[in-house]
């Protein structure tokens, strides 16, 4: 498989982003995807589509025993040797559809802006109950349905470049969206509300937390970043797994 990272282009628009430039505390969804965390301190993590290796940073600087962080492509995985080695972090080039999940071996799954390229995701919800021991935690924050949902993931403008409103249109029909990101033409899987939650419950987790992503009051100020709260662009779900006692 091909990951559009690995195109020099994009990476190196990509790289310019403040999330790339300064980790987590750049990052717009931080605030509220840091508190939903788990005490990590001698736990085992896995990171599925790692990126730069912030998250698995963060999990060593808690206290985590071990960290694996698998991508699938493999500059984002030479970037994080680079800016986010550890001693108890080991990095892999590997798709999250590819990894093996043995099972019950990590106390704790998180996963940041990687799944809305995953069109069965309840496929990997599966592997991820399998591989989590018991009342292991599932962390993601996938692109919200009804941002991967709009018509060409942009705003309608006004004739001075004003967003006016978001277009939504085929919200129940799962499935691929094409849009164009930072230069690049990016093929992502659109997933409904009631996909995404009824895949969790319907695979043995119990959801902890469904949680909207908004831009903290510091960020206001940003170009651009009131009108995140016109409309939600990322769904952060926190779900334990439950398993039948032996």
């Amino acid at each position: 498989m091909h990951s559009v990272y690995d195109d020099d282009g994009f990476f190196s628009e990509y790289a310019k982003m403040p999330r790339s430039r300064d980790g987590l505390y750049a990052a717009g969804e931080w605030h509220q995807l840091k508190h939903l965390f788990p005490h990590l301190k001698d736990k085992d993590i896995l990171d599925l589509g790692c990126g730069y290796g912030w998250h698995c940073h963060y999990a060593e600087e808690q206290g985590a025993r071990k960290v694996l962080g698998i991508d699938l492509s493999r500059k984002m995985i030479e970037e994080a040797e680079k800016r986010n080695p550890g001693k108890r972090i080991e990095y892999r080039v590997c798709g999250i559809e590819e990894y093996e999940y043995p099972e019950s071996s990590w106390d704790f799954v998180v996963s940041n802006l990687a799944l809305h390229y995953i069109e069965d995701i309840v496929s990997v919800f599966r592997k991820v109950h399998r591989t989590l021991r018991q009342n292991g935690v599932f962390l993601f924050n996938i692109e919200h349905p009804v941002f991967t949902a709009g018509v060409n993931q942009d705003w309608i403008y006004d004739r001075d470049g004003h967003p006016m409103y978001w277009p939504v249109d085929n919200y129940f029909y799962p499935g691929e969206r094409k849009t164009h990101f930072l230069g690049c033409d990016v093929i992502k899987q659109h997933h409904t509300l009631t996909g995404i939650l009824m895949g969790l419950l319907d695979n043995g987790f119990e959801l902890k937390a469904v949680e909207e992503a908004e831009p903290s009051p510091s960020m206001l100020d940003m170009p651009g970043m009131k009108d995140e709260l016109r409309r939600p662009m990322m769904l952060l779900v926190k779900a334990v797994a439950v398993k039948d006692n032996p």
